[in-house]
């Protein structure tokens, strides 16, 4: 499983750059789940393959594209756990005009065969405070979508 998740992360980047959501369509099953406990906009559940590749192109538009970069790493893991997979990570995101934003999580991944079948990421109330925060101040300075 961390293999297969590894190929995922490295396919998602992919698409960040191509904008080819194909790449990553076979990582998932038909019916899987997304979730995030994130603060709005950011937070959710979706259902099916095609309602969460809809939900990550729109974070990924509305807000991780709309910065100057992103650096993401992963800071903790990979480990198997309960049939999926987690990681704590990080991702630093630059944008003109405001300070470094750093986003901190988890993310766990539970695969049925070869493919995610749930997905789901998970931040501290500190960190969901921070991003609030951060947006209200800098997010008019984000580009344009």
């Amino acid at each position: 499983m961390i293999e297969r998740f590894g190929a995922y992360a490295m396919a998602f980047e992919q698409v960040m750059t191509s904008d080819d959501w194909s790449a990553i369509e076979p990582f998932f099953t038909e019916d899987v789940v997304y979730e995030t406990n994130a603060v709005a906009p950011f937070d959710g559940r979706w259902e099916g393959r095609a309602a969460v590749l809809a939900a990550l192109k729109e974070s990924l538009d509305g807000f991780d594209r709309r910065c100057d970069s992103r650096t993401p790493e992963i800071v903790e893991g990979p480990v198997e756990k309960d049939g999926g997979v987690r990681i704590g990570f990080r991702v630093v995101y630059t944008l003109d005009g405001a300070p470094d934003f750093v986003l901190e999580g988890e993310e766990t991944a539970r695969f049925e065969g070869d493919r995610i079948r749930h997905l789901e990421d998970r931040y501290s109330a500190e960190m969901n405070r921070t991003l609030t925060a951060w947006y209200a101040e800098h997010g008019a300075k984000l580009r344009a979508g």
